[in-house]
């Protein structure tokens, strides 16, 4: 026999989960991401890794990087994108060297082992990224807009 339970409902503005902007962005970024780790697992790389390796080889081309700046270029937290560059490091995709320009802080350069790595993965995510926003073809430069917006708001 099944026990019914006398919780009452959720005290919300919502008439459900379904008209809450907050749960659909949740299930619809936990949607994405099973894609692209699936997608990408092939590759023997992680999503987030493929961030910040992206993230190096984008913004390495024009500035020293340090970990902290990856950290703040990627949105990765400083602890994660730590073991991030570790494992890359490992992986022999990331290089850390003597900072020019400050003692205590190490440059992080992409291998060409990594640079074609990221290349790689790119190609990857991208279709991914197609196939993923298709349903909302034409409309993608909106939403493209709003998620810039909501970017922004995380830096206030």
């Amino acid at each position: 026999m099944k026990r019914k339970t006398s919780t009452p409902a959720l005290p919300t503005k919502f008439k459900g989960p379904e008209e809450s902007p907050g749960f659909l962005l949740w299930k619809v970024s936990n949607a994405w991401q099973r894609r692209q780790r699936a997608a990408l697992q092939p590759l023997g790389i992680t999503h987030s890794q493929f961030v910040v390796l992206a993230v190096a080889t984008w913004f390495g081309v024009a500035e020293t990087l340090t970990q902290a700046r990856l950290s703040t270029l990627s949105g990765v937290d400083p602890m994660t994108t730590s073991q991030i560059v570790r494992t890359l490091e490992a992986g022999g995709l990331l290089e850390r060297d003597e900072h020019p320009g400050d003692i205590r802080a190490k440059s992080i350069a992409v291998t060409a082992e990594g640079g074609a790595k990221a290349r790689e993965a790119l190609a990857v995510v991208e279709q991914v990224d197609t196939e993923f926003f298709a349903r909302v073809s034409g409309c993608e430069r909106r939403l493209v807009n709003i998620l810039k917006a909501l970017a922004r708001s995380e830096k206030s």
